[in-house]
């Protein structure tokens, strides 16, 4: 399969250059060890997938690191953490920086024992499934927020969708982009895989029937307030059960939580988290929709494009190295507001902070957007110690319109 080219690239070979050591994270299957083999041709790749390579780096570490001299890649290492003291005593004893690069699909976990034990030696990184500038081939590095500066940037680079069910539909994963590649049967495998590898490793699921039941249900509820009691209720198991899973999720990075924005002059804010998968085609796959027709048309079609807009955005920061769960939120508030002749709570689909300032992000799957979407941006207003930015409704309309001061209509192509 022809390689395709990363927004991250540069980012990767920044990072390498400043530690000693390079974690690459992500999901599995989002293109980790071709990325690191692509860049860093020179090095020799070593897996952990590799059941006799994993049994003697699990035995022996210090056979495993005399065998396997860097420059070294060592793929899928959350599968033998205790490796990560002698890895220290390896890139202590020389002074180069970036001899050893890391992979790994478990981020959090693994996150927390190289951080305990490489301190100020590793430099982290995320890899998200491909973003729609990967896909379509282009080479705009800059993550997004709603500014002029920004639009006028993209603009030179924006390209049209023809077909964006297609794309949500099939998912942004690498090897779906071949499209003689069966959708159905990757993503089977998929979910086989992560149950027997993943899974397995984090945590023990005893009753694997009951959560490949609870990923289906969980995916119904993508771009919704995650409820734990009603999962529960529904898959009659416990909430606590439902919240272990939902971290083994969030872990293994299939799923993203959008905490809500706090403040304390928005006293009527609901506290409840949002859940999104972290790529639609996973979600259809699970879902159900096994057409991109059948997702467009079908009940979950905001939802898919709201979850679609969020992991786009997301990608634009991880593909930056920068962390991104500090810098996004959503807000909705139990006070409610009077628009068209109806009434209904505040709500703003998501909060990118950046420099001081709020910038609300509307998402509608509409393609005739007006300024009455804009309505709950002004409870950012109401906030003394916060400035509101530059915001954007997010939709299908073909072009960068001014609807109001600080209001824009932005093309999901041009995130």
């Amino acid at each position: 399969m022809e390689y395709i080219p990363r927004s991250i690239e540069q980012t990767a070979k920044n990072t390498a250059g400043a530690f000693k050591v390079l974690l690459l994270t992500g999901a599995r299957q989002v293109g980790k060890s071709t990325l690191l083999t692509h860049l860093f041709d020179k090095y020799r790749l070593v897996s952990f997938d590799d059941p006799i390579i994993l049994a003697q780096a699990k035995q022996d570490p210090h056979l495993f690191f005399a065998d396997n001299r860097p420059p070294l890649i060592i793929d899928e290492a959350q599968y033998a953490p205790d490796l990560f003291p002698y890895l220290k005593l390896a890139v202590d004893a020389q002074p180069d920086k970036g001899r050893y690069l890391l992979t790994g699909s478990q981020q959090f976990h693994m996150m927390r024992d190289v951080s305990e034990t490489l301190a100020g030696r590793v430099g982290i990184l995320e890899l998200p499934p491909l973003s729609l500038r990967e896909i379509q081939r282009i080479a705009h590095a800059a993550h997004f927020v709603p500014t002029e500066t920004y639009l006028t940037s993209r603009s030179e680079t924006a390209r049209p969708i023809a077909d964006l069910w297609s794309i949500i539909h099939r998912g942004c994963y690498p090897e779906l982009q071949d499209p003689t590649v069966p959708w159905e049967i990757f993503f089977s495998s998929y979910v086989q895989t992560y149950l027997e590898r993943d899974i397995n490793h984090l945590d023990q699921v005893r009753d694997r029937l009951k959560f490949v039941q609870f990923l289906s249900a969980l995916s119904a509820r993508t771009a919704q307030l995650l409820n734990y009691a009603n999962l529960a209720a529904e898959l009659e198991i416990s909430v606590n059960t439902v919240k272990n899973w939902v971290s083994l999720l969030e872990a293994t990075g299939l799923v993203f939580i959008l905490r809500p924005f706090s403040n304390s002059a928005l006293n009527r804010a609901i506290k409840t988290p949002k859940l999104y998968f972290r790529d639609t085609g996973l979600a259809c796959y699970l879902a159900g929709w096994s057409t991109p027709e059948a997702a467009q048309r079908g009940a979950m079609s905001g939802a898919l494009f709201e979850t679609y807009v969020v992991s786009e955005i997301l990608k634009s920061f991880a593909n930056e190295g920068l962390d991104y769960r500090l810098r996004v939120s959503y807000y909705r508030g139990k006070d409610k507001q009077r628009r068209g002749g109806e009434t209904r709570k505040s709500e703003i689909d998501l909060i990118i902070e950046e420099n001081g300032l709020l910038h609300p992000i509307e998402i509608k799957l509409t393609a005739n957007p007006n300024a009455q979407m804009a309505t709950a941006f002004e409870v950012l207003d109401q906030l003394p110690s916060e400035r509101r930015g530059e915001g954007a409704i997010v939709c299908r309309y073909d072009r960068v319109l001014t609807l109001q001061e600080k209001v824009r209509t932005i093309p999901v192509w041009y995130l």
